[in-house]
């Protein structure tokens, strides 16, 4: 590795980013190469220091919400009134 792997709010961000394509390309593109359990302790580390608790990587995928959104909703009658 030629440079230093991420740490902090930086690792998280580029964990979320990468977390749908997996542990082991998350590691890579944060700087870890192959040094997955590695990875996994600092970014643990780095939610804890924020003040976030994960288990597992795909706790960082965001969810689409199941409530309803408070507000309403702005949109055509049908397609054909666009």
């Amino acid at each position: 590795m030629d440079s230093k792997p991420l740490t902090g709010i930086e690792l998280i961000d580029c964990a979320r980013a990468n977390a749908r394509e997996g542990v082991a390309t998350a590691a890579k593109l944060a700087g870890y190469g192959t040094e997955i359990d590695t990875f996994q302790q600092e970014l643990q580390q780095a939610c804890q220091d924020i003040g976030v608790e994960i288990h597992e990587l795909n706790e960082l995928i965001e969810t689409p919400k199941t409530w309803p959104v408070p507000g309403f909703e702005v949109a055509p009658d049908s397609s054909s009134d666009l």
